[in-house]
Formats: C-alpha cells, structure tokens, sequence
C-alpha cells in the first residue's frame, strides 16, 4: 500500500519551475534548495523531530517559492 503525499506534486513542480524561472542561474538555485533542506534535516535530527510525510526538500521548495511570491513573509 502506498501512502498519499500530502501536498500536491503538480503544485511542488509548479513551484519549483517559478523558483528556476525566477533565477538568473538554474544551478544556483538548486544549490540554494539543497543548503535550506540539508539545514532543515540535520535540525530535525538533532531536535529529534519527524515532521511527518513532508520531505525536506520539498518543504524547501515550498518555502523558498512562498518567499519569491509573498516577499512580505520575509520581512526587513
């Protein structure tokens, strides 16, 4: 039995075009992605933490696209 993602993967690859659209540099970008989900996952680690069915990376693309189209979540 397979499990059901909880986020749409038409919406995360959606997600991930805008954020390689949006770049100047493809492999820029895919490093940036990488570095937020290696640092989201050695903090899960050592808090011990699974966040469940999200995988970091995915949950990176997901955060680095919200911060390209709602820049006032990042604030000053």
């Amino acid at each position: 039995m397979q499990k059901r993602s909880a986020v749409d993967t038409i919406q995360i690859m959606r997600r991930a075009e805008e954020l390689v659209n949006a770049s100047s540099n493809r492999y820029r970008i895919t490093v940036q992605v990488a570095s937020r989900a290696k640092k989201r996952r050695r903090r899960e680690n050592m808090e011990d933490f699974d966040e469940g069915a999200m995988k970091a990376v995915i949950q990176a693309i997901l955060e680095m696209s919200d911060e390209l189209t709602q820049p006032e979540i990042i604030g000053d």
